[in-house]
């Protein structure tokens, strides 16, 4: 058996033109952890809801890592997180994911997604997302999906209201120790998903039986 076998989402694919969507090795682990190093937000900036990035540079990688190990050790239909690498022509950029807790009753998660600094401004964002949402409301029956960003996180809140997500009611959060941050919350239907280039799928199957779908 190969470990997609064990784990279908690792055999996940998606593309949509240039993009690639797809299950993260422990290999590519190693490249993201050094891309995280390399900076995902300006310093003093906090766009996540845990602060994962203000730790030492040299223990960094290792927590990523560690992070996503605990992600496939805790996979059950009734709680997952997917996330897959996102790759332009051969190269590894970041990451887009969605988390969900009771799927088959639910019908909803919240997706999240990262580039390295490099790489943003240029419209992978808003690609991915679209490719993301796409896939889960056409290939696995989600009915509804959820965002968030902090109000002083323009860009983010940029990308989603191009993919079509709508507001969806204002959080007070801790953010950091002690500090008060606003969030926005953002919801996005199938018929409001501002569609992309068209995605073409991989392992689909198989991802559907591992979250109880298709028995």
């Amino acid at each position: 058996m190969s470990i997609a076998e064990v784990l279908p989402a690792l055999g996940l694919r998606l593309r949509a033109g240039p993009l690639e969507l797809r299950g993260i090795t422990d290999d590519d682990l190693v490249t993201l952890g050094a891309l995280a190093v390399g900076g995902i937000h300006e310093p003093g900036r906090m766009p996540f809801y845990h602060p994962w990035t203000e730790v030492d540079p040299s223990e960094l990688p290792l927590k990523f890592a560690q992070y996503h190990w605990n992600i496939r050790a805790s996979w059950s239909p009734e709680k997952w997180e997917l996330n897959l690498g996102v790759w332009r022509d051969g190269v590894l950029l970041g990451v887009q994911g969605v988390g969900t807790e009771h799927f088959l009753v639910t019908r909803t998660g919240e997706t999240g997604s990262w580039l390295g600094r490099e790489h943003q401004g240029k419209g992978i964002g808003t690609a991915m997302r679209q490719m993301i949402c796409a896939f889960l409301f056409d290939h696995v029956g989600f009915e509804e999906i959820t965002s968030g960003a902090f109000t002083d996180n323009p860009a983010s809140l940029a990308v989603s209201r191009k993919v079509g997500y709508r507001e969806n009611g204002v959080r007070r959060l801790k953010r950091r120790e002690g500090e008060l941050a606003t969030n926005l919350g953002l919801v996005l239907r199938p018929e409001d998903l501002v569609r992309g280039e068209p995605i073409e799928v991989e392992g689909v199957a198989a991802f559907r039986r591992s979250i109880g779908l298709d028995p």
